[in-house]
């Protein structure tokens, strides 16, 4: 703020430019009141990097989807192509389909925009993906996070939503596909399926509505839904604080890192040119839709070797692995279960384990406790297991998708990879799970066999009997500080099934919550104890892992990170 006291003499008594614009801004908006923001701490590691490349690519997005909007026509009038590409010219197509090839052939740079839009919309619902496994798999999503989980769930099922609807607009037969495999997905629903399809088409498959009607979702609705989404998503991350790893000086009340200004927005800057530069080469040098590979969508013809969009893949695997069954109901209404089973009710699970899962955990095991420091996956192996095991089944289903093109290039038959993805739906989840609870089983006792036995260090040592026995030294005090750190987590005891003789009558929901509680922690490895540690470390020289020796003297580090406060 400008000062009123007198300046002393031969200095500069005019309050400087600079100063006063300032001055008069913050008499209009108040910007001297967000000084807190120029000092919020953002917590450093690579895993969190996956939502900010999912945001960036969003940003290319919007960017490269503004450009397209100038060129690209919605309409499913059908006109002549007699555009610069040969193979084309004189076949009827839409004027959608023809702009698509205008902006390909004709417009520079056209193609180059085309492809960054598609690959930026592939990254980003893989940089999506993988971000909500990172917030699975570490516990971020508890108490008071668990809005912020459903926000972030509503905008990766919008972003699908709206890849697809994008990757339909340019009405090509490999797209059209896409949609009538969509038609049939939507017919199949009970009761209100048909109403639907037509509410949608506007009559019957493909008809002359379909592109006009979802090219405003595309370009407005959706968007528009995410963007919003996005920023009442952000304004949580800032209000809850960062979630961070458990390590010196992490407590559930500050947040250790750097702050917003200069340090992590000169990183975020550079990350975003970076990821940026990454997109516009994949677009450059990366072929992605050749729509005049493909043609104008005709009802009468498909491509050989369709796929989709990777995003899409599972549905696709679901729909190819599932038998083509159908039930006739009194009455004469035919219900579809090959297309009802992996289409819509398998999605529907998916999606409702997903978003209700912080709820599902705070259930069973009662935690009502806000939580800022995150879980390591191996400090809780059966949610770790779970979410493997999930995503073992996503692949699974996606490579069914690709079951066609599997048998073409490895000259295998059909038939045999239908049946080994149907098996492996049931089989691969199930290994998936067990083998991963068992190795952060592992891992858990590795660790605590380090915090009681030290590591190795290769040296070998003579005991004055003559044993031969090779020299264990504890581990440093930070690391040992991060492994004890981690929370012990116990299952709910057992409840009582009566009180003076009167049955409970909570008892059934008490002993569902106490059986899950204990497949959620039952076979936890406790840490060790004080008392172990310290007889560990007072007797190290007789345990037969070894001698343990005291760590050496450690540098001190030279600078310590920030840290926020609540």
């Amino acid at each position: 703020m400008s000062t009123t006291e007198t300046a002393p003499q031969g200095t500069r008594a005019e309050t400087p430019k600079g100063e006063r614009v300032a001055d008069w801004v913050d008499g209009r908006l108040g910007i001297y009141h967000f000084r807190f923001l120029v000092r919020k701490v953002f917590p450093e590691h690579w895993s969190f990097m996956f939502g900010e490349i999912a945001l960036y690519s969003f940003v290319i997005l919007i960017l490269t989807g503004i450009w397209l909007t100038l060129f690209f026509d919605p309409s499913m009038a059908e006109v002549v192509y007699d555009g610069p590409y040969e193979p084309m010219q004189g076949i009827m197509m839409s004027e959608a389909f023809a702009s698509t090839m205008e902006i390909s052939f004709e417009v520079r740079g056209g193609l180059f925009i085309r492809q960054l839009h598609h690959w930026s919309a592939l990254v980003m619902i893989g940089a999506l993906c993988l971000h909500t496994l990172r917030h699975f798999l570490t516990g971020s999503f508890r108490k008071p996070r668990e809005l912020n989980w459903l926000i972030g769930f509503v905008m990766l099922v919008l972003v699908i939503l709206e890849g697809f609807l994008g990757y339909s607009l340019p009405d090509d037969l490999l797209s059209g596909t896409g949609m009538r495999i969509a038609a049939g997905i939507t017919l199949a629903i009970p009761v209100v399926g048909t109403y639907a399809h037509m509410l949608l088409f506007g009559g019957e498959f493909p008809g002359t509505e379909i592109v006009p009607r979802l090219y405003p979702l595309h370009i407005l609705l959706i968007p528009g839904l995410i963007l919003g989404l996005l920023t009442v998503h952000l304004i949580l991350v800032f209000y809850h604080k960062h979630t961070q790893f458990r390590g010196p000086g992490r407590t559930e009340k500050n947040v250790v890192g750097e702050p917003f200004l200069p340090n992590y927005a000169a990183k975020a800057g550079g990350f975003f040119f970076l990821v940026t530069g990454v997109l516009a080469l994949m677009a450059g040098i990366a072929q992605i839709n050749p729509v005049w590979k493909y043609g104008p969508f005709r009802s009468d013809q498909i491509s050989q070797g369709s796929q989709p969009d990777w995003y899409m893949g599972f549905l696709e695997g679901a729909l190819r692995a599932m038998p083509s069954w159908e039930v006739v109901l009194p009455g004469g209404y035919t219900l579809s279960l090959g297309i009802l089973i992996p289409a819509v009710i398998l999605p529907t699970l998916m999606m409702a384990v997903i978003a209700l899962w912080p709820f599902l955990e705070a259930w069973v095991t009662g935690d009502k406790r806000e939580h800022h420091l995150l879980d390591r996956p191996r400090d809780h192996p059966t949610r770790t297991a779970f979410g493997c095991a999930f995503v073992a089944l996503y692949l699974v289903l996606f490579f069914g998708g690709a079951n066609d093109i599997l048998a073409e290039r490895f000259h295998l038959s059909l038939n045999a990879i239908t049946w080994t993805v149907r098996i492996g739906i049931f089989l691969i989840p199930a290994l998936t799970y067990v083998i991963t609870k068992r190795i952060c089983l592992g891992l858990q006792r590795r660790e605590r066999d380090k915090l009681l036995h030290g590591r190795e260090t290769g040296r070998i040592k003579r005991l004055p009997h003559g044993e031969f026995v090779e020299v264990h030294e504890r581990i440093d005090r930070g690391h040992e500080y991060k492994l004890l750190a981690r929370e012990d987590y116990k299952p709910l005891p057992a409840p009582a099934k009566e009180h003076d003789g009167v049955p409970n009558p909570q008892g059934r929901k008490q002993v569902l919550r106490h059986k899950l509680s204990h497949w959620l922690y039952g076979e936890q490895v406790t840490k060790p104890t004080l008392q172990e540690l310290e007889q560990a470390w007072e007797h190290g020289g007789h345990t037969p892992n070894g001698h343990l020796e005291p760590a050496g003297q450690r540098p001190v580090p030279q600078r310590e990170p920030d840290q926020e406060l609540n």
